[in-house]
């Protein structure tokens, strides 16, 4: 009688044994698919948030702007792409708040899933990136102070003596070279730096695509800009001021993000641009 006791307490105590290490294996399994099934659905998107009116950061979520990684706001044009992307995708939008020399960095890391930052498809930039389809289409001009010596130039030889700038590491920056006797400057890292250092008197003008310009003209009142006519601007290749998104070589995601942009029309491009500058702060950085 002991005998068949103890036995039956040690089937009783397997059993238990045996229940409890599944029970744990099903937590594990469970919380594992839930952890991947989450990561998948985060769509992680890296820009500078200080490149107005494509992006910028805000200190709250008006007028839709997306929560930045780490604290603050994103809003802006790109902002506004992303969402539809998201959106297309099915993922939840992270906007990933990264300097403009870490952006390409970041994708090959693994740290962000695309760059939409106003970032052009140089050929260049393709040796290590693959790019959607264009997003929007620019042109170059050159943002002076309002009251200057270069606020009534034509062309871009109409810039004699002028300390002349632009982003560093950007095609802005090389296309300087093609005007005539301009005192070129150091690269700057932002155009937040650039509109400080031309209110400033350091230099004379920068270089930008105009929304951007129209941006920093609507956000300081003491600047402008100068466009120029057929034959009298900077040559470029049009992909040159065509952004686009940026993704891993061989991504997934470039044919859906293709069919997601296809979706948008010009018309539509145009008023979210025109809505980006109305309603980018007075600050925007």
């Amino acid at each position: 009688m002991k005998k068949k006791f103890m036995k039956l307490c040690s089937l009783v105590m397997v059993a238990a044994i045996t229940l409890s290490l599944a029970g744990c294996g099903n937590n594990n399994s469970g919380n594992s698919s839930s952890s991947e099934k989450s990561e998948e659905d985060v769509l992680k998107v890296g820009m500078e948030c200080a490149y107005a009116p494509f992006n910028w950061t805000q200190t709250d979520d008006s007028n839709d702007a997306v929560e930045i990684e780490g604290g603050g706001y994103a809003s802006g044009y790109d902002v506004m792409i992303a969402k539809k992307i998201a959106d297309g995708l099915g993922k939840k939008l992270v906007i990933v708040k990264t300097e403009w020399d870490g952006l390409s960095p970041a994708i090959t890391s693994g740290k962000i899933d695309m760059i939409i930052a106003g970032m052009s498809a140089t050929s260049e930039r393709k040796e290590t990136l693959d790019f959607s389809d264009n997003y929007y289409t620019s042109d170059l001009v050159v943002v002076v102070k309002k009251d200057g010596d270069f606020a009534k130039a034509k062309t871009i030889n109409d810039f004699k003596g002028a300390k002349i700038t632009a982003q560093l590491n950007t095609f802005h920056y090389t296309v300087i070279d093609q005007m005539k006797d301009v005192d070129k400057q150091t690269a700057l890292e932002n155009f937040p730096d650039m509109i400080v250092a031309l209110q400033s008197g350091k230099i004379d003008g920068y270089i930008s695509e105009k929304p951007g310009a129209l941006s920093a003209v609507a956000a300081n009142d003491d600047l402008s800009y100068v466009e120029f006519g057929e034959g009298d601007g900077f040559e470029y290749n049009t992909d040159e001021v065509s952004i686009a998104v940026g993704l891993k070589k061989g991504s997934e995601l470039t044919d859906k993000v293709n069919d997601i942009l296809s979706e948008i029309s010009e018309d539509d491009r145009d008023e979210m641009m025109k809505e980006a500058i109305k309603t980018q702060p007075v600050n925007a950085n």
